[in-house]
């Protein structure tokens, strides 16, 4: 029982949304438990739509500095993908999406529908999001 806990606790799953990753490839998944298990996942598609917060951006709007990273209203098709690279320090609201410290974003859109919501990265606070169909 024990050693059947150690492998089922060994076994790695990614899930991926729509076609925007691949799975590269998985090794090292055996019944050796003196071996770590390793997963490759590689991006198979560009983003329709890439935005990058630059390092320092918090510290910016810290002292009064606006930001226009994004557009006040996005625009993008059932399909298209939306990439955020957030640099900095410090996670950032935009629109429906939290994008932490140090961390990537990506989003592919597979239904229509309007999204509303605070986006610290815009001088105007807010980002409207449009899917269309």
């Amino acid at each position: 029982m024990r050693s059947e806990r150690r492998r089922s606790a060994r076994r790695w799953v990614v899930t991926m949304l729509g076609s925007a990753f691949a799975l590269g490839a998985v090794v090292g998944c055996g019944d050796d438990p003196s071996q770590p298990a390793t997963v490759a996942v590689t991006v198979s598609e560009a983003a329709t739509f890439e935005y990058v917060i630059p390092a320092g951006a918090g510290e910016a709007l810290d002292a009064g500095t606006p930001l226009e990273i994004l557009p006040a209203e996005l625009q993008v098709n059932v399909g298209d993908t939306i990439r955020i690279e957030n640099q900095d320090d410090r996670g950032h609201t935009v629109g429906p999406f939290f994008v932490g410290a140090n961390e990537t974003l990506t989003q592919r859109f597979s239904t229509p529908g309007e999204f509303e919501g605070v986006c610290t990265v815009h001088p105007s606070g807010q980002l409207v999001l449009i899917v269309n169909a």
